[in-house]
């Protein structure tokens, strides 16, 4: 099995994890004289099941990524992490940019000579060039984790 595979196994498993949860909820009281639309108990086991799979499928999935060296990213896990800085960066990044621009101000800019001009105190365009930067990196980054995915296969 490929990583790639594995991981949308992974989300599916957590899908159905919480499609059970939400049944359970539903079916864990009922009305005396009624019986309950599902067996809330049967449902948690079946739940517990998916779990005890999705924590061996998990620990599969770490373990390959931390074993599958990416070249010049380092390690799988070393880009994920990468990407996700990355990301964090770029969202500081552009809402730093936004801000300093003042989208989102009602009223932005002056009605009345009266009122104070609002300035900007960090520089907006360097701001809007180092998120395309951080953009492109991510797009970069994501596209080889995708590449590797689809590559690797995962480990036991």
């Amino acid at each position: 099995m490929k990583l790639a595979e594995a991981l949308a196994e992974r989300g599916e498993a957590t899908r159905r994890v919480e499609q059970l949860r939400a049944r359970i909820v539903s079916s864990a009281r009922y009305q005396e004289g009624e019986s309950p639309a599902e067996d809330a108990a049967q449902l948690l086991a079946e739940a517990g099941d998916v779990l005890d799979s999705l924590e061996t499928l998990i620990r599969r999935i770490n373990r390959t990524n931390a074993a599958t060296d990416m070249g010049q990213d380092g390690t799988l896990t070393d880009a994920l992490a990468r990407r996700d800085v990355l990301r964090l960066r770029h969202a500081l990044v552009t809402a730093a940019a936004d801000a300093a621009a003042g989208t989102g101000e009602r009223g932005y800019g002056r009605q009345l000579r009266s009122e104070l001009v609002t300035l900007s105190a960090l520089p907006v365009a360097e701001l809007r060039e180092q998120a395309d930067v951080l953009a492109r990196d991510i797009r970069e980054i994501d596209m080889r984790i995708q590449r590797t995915n689809w590559e690797a296969d995962l480990l036991d």
